[in-house]
């Protein structure tokens, strides 16, 4: 049986489970490796999702992983495809589709996402390939002094996160929709506040006008957080209201869930957040779409040392098993294992 968008996205979304976002790019995969004194090449990118993707439990409390079109083809050392790895696990396969972002033309460092082109072709190749979501990331920085975000490069991205969903849904995806407001910056909570909420309300409008499915569908955004570079001091529970309330101002009930990203956010600091979001009522599931936020630890263990894959996996499992605790808002620090540092 062929489970509908709205079923797999309910799937996606079920308590106690979140995402792995496991999709950074190879030149993203190789910043980190190297950052860590790792040979950047094919097979060392290999074994870290091997690492990953093999830790013992992690389904537990991974509902799906976001894969990369490299990974996607990748198998293990046995030549089982990860793919089917995850499968076995009960670990649903996802795909970034974007192709990362370039600036839009007449506007001061803005960006739109590319990827629409030959989008469909790629899709029928994912499904063969077992994928059954997907993902597009889009970008906006908050410059208070240049207004940034403008409505223009609001809504070019709008436009283009609609046709990527209904292309998605039309071929059998359950499409994310990652728009990032981004955390770089000396704005406030309040400004990071009100360009979220004018990001998101752009990007609803051009979905609902696009005819796409909201029930088969999950917004990914960022928590509302005072800028990397603004000193404002703010709690996690300051952090969890006003992220609720912008969302309950501009997201349709009817979509299927909502995940969060890490955005720059140290592992601590992630699921701090994410537990206090998960005390405060809303009409979707939240949960959690991590990628840094569940990697880093992970892979300061590793090393890229064969020695070093069962310390790091532990750390893995463990850091899986605090950010779940965090969706019941159960999470305290001394869940972490050994080696996760604020």
């Amino acid at each position: 049986m062929i489970d509908s968008i709205e079923q797999i996205a309910k799937q996606l979304v079920r308590p106690g489970k979140g995402i792995l976002a496991a999709d950074e790019s190879i030149r993203t995969a190789n910043k980190r490796l190297k950052e860590r004194g790792i040979s950047e090449n094919e097979e060392m990118r290999r074994l870290w999702r091997q690492l990953l993707f093999t830790t013992e439990g992690i389904e537990a409390g991974l509902s799906g992983i976001i894969l990369y079109d490299e990974t996607i083809r990748q198998s293990d050392d046995s030549g089982t495809p990860f793919v089917e790895i995850l499968k076995t696990k009960g670990i649903i396969t996802g795909i970034k589709v974007d192709e990362g972002t370039e600036k839009i033309e007449g506007l001061d460092g803005e960006m739109y996402t590319k990827g629409l082109d030959g989008l469909r072709e790629r899709l029928v190749e994912y499904r063969e390939r077992g994928a059954k979501f997907t993902k597009w990331r889009g970008v906006f920085s908050i410059n208070t002094e240049a207004q940034l975000p403008t409505q223009e490069a609001i809504d070019v991205n709008a436009e283009i996160f609609a046709e990527y969903a209904l292309v998605c849904q039309e071929e059998g995806f359950v499409p994310i929709v990652e728009p990032e407001v981004l955390l770089k910056g000396t704005h406030t909570i309040d400004e990071c506040a009100e360009a979220t909420e004018r990001v998101l309300a752009g990007v609803f409008q051009a979905l609902k006008d696009k005819g796409v499915n909201l029930q088969g569908m999950i917004l990914k955004t960022g928590m509302v957080l005072p800028g990397s570079e603004s000193k404002q001091m703010v709690s996690s529970s300051e952090i969890a209201q006003a992220t609720v309330r912008v969302l309950q101002a501009v997201v349709p009930q009817e979509v299927a869930g909502v995940v969060f990203l890490s955005g720059g956010q140290t592992s601590i600091q992630a699921t701090e957040n994410l537990n206090e979001l998960s005390k405060l009522e809303t009409p979707w599931p939240l949960t959690f779409s991590y990628s840094r936020a569940l990697q880093t630890p992970v892979m300061d263990a590793w090393g890229g040392k064969d020695e070093n894959v069962l310390k790091a996996q532990e750390i893995f499992k463990g850091r899986v098993d605090a950010t779940v605790a965090a969706l019941s808002g159960t999470y305290e620090r001394n869940m972490e294992p050994e080696g996760v540092v604020e």
